[in-house]
């Protein structure tokens, strides 16, 4: 994909890319370019409603997918790898259309956009390597069917950046931290140790990737003179249409600089609720 003049345009170039391999290298090549300074402005330019996607998988109802216990069977591990695979896709685009949608936005500094331009790069490459372990499986992206349940989470957001960093880094991406650890130790227990290699690099970077929200979230915050906590927990109320569940990775999410304070009690099921 030739690199257009502008991040923001080359953010929606991106998006508009069918073949989930071509926008991983589409993605790898504008953080180089935008990093060594081949993009000199942010610019402007409309993200699609809907990002482009490969006609593989099939996308259906969050229901309609089958639910699967990992165990030791290779077709087990291959759903639970097609399924992160799925999700990592949509962390690239959806890093791309927080670039796009909120190029022209006063409140944001270019570093906002250092910060996501990282994070696409980052989510692109966990892609390709959970696409490699798929092959290593004798499986590739695009053989099971999927859901379209996480691109609602952008839709729902897509008016305001502040929404959009709480619903997605601070509910989505932290869900994950909460998931990865049981998830690397049953993966290990099948005696896949290239499997775990994979989830603990995914792991250590979406630890920062929840940091970067946070930090955004803060900081637009700040701009609107609003308190942090009591707006992150009324936008999710308004925005998020699951639950914040438990278990909660405290130690991670502590890492990442999220503590409790913000989610502690929105659960029914957290014993911290009122």
């Amino acid at each position: 994909m030739p690199v257009p003049r502008t991040l923001a345009a080359a953010a929606v170039a991106v998006l508009e890319t069918a073949s989930a391999e071509a926008k991983v290298t589409a993605s790898l090549a504008v953080a180089g370019a935008w990093y060594e300074g081949r993009l000199a402005q942010i610019g402007s330019a409309l993200p699609p409603a809907r990002p482009a996607r490969p006609a593989r998988p099939p996308l259906v109802r969050p229901r309609e997918v089958p639910r699967r216990r990992l165990g030791r069977s290779p077709e087990s591990r291959i759903a639970l790898f097609h399924a992160l695979a799925h999700i990592e896709l949509n962390a690239v685009d959806l890093a791309w259309d927080m670039v796009a949608r909120f190029a022209g936005c006063a409140e944001l500094p270019r570093a906002f956009h250092d910060d996501w331009v990282a994070v696409a790069a980052e989510e692109a490459r966990h892609f390709a390597l959970l696409g490699e372990h798929l092959r290593r499986l004798g499986a590739a992206y695009g053989d099971l069917p999927a859901h379209d349940g996480l691109w609602q989470a952008a839709a729902a957001t897509a008016h305001d950046p502040l929404a959009r960093l709480a619903v997605v880094p601070l509910v989505l991406e932290a869900r994950g931290l909460d998931v990865l650890p049981d998830m690397m130790a049953r993966v290990a227990a099948t005696g896949d140790q290239a499997g775990v290699a994979v989830l603990q690099v995914i792991y250590a970077e979406e630890i920062g990737h929840v940091g970067t929200g946070r930090r955004w979230f803060d900081h637009l915050c700040a701009k609107r003179g609003i308190a942090p906590e009591a707006t992150w927990r009324a936008l999710v109320r308004r925005h998020f249409k699951g639950e914040i569940k438990p278990p909660f990775n405290g130690p991670a999410r502590d890492a990442a600089g999220f503590p409790r304070s913000y989610y502690d009690g929105l659960s029914r099921e957290d014993p911290g609720s009122p």
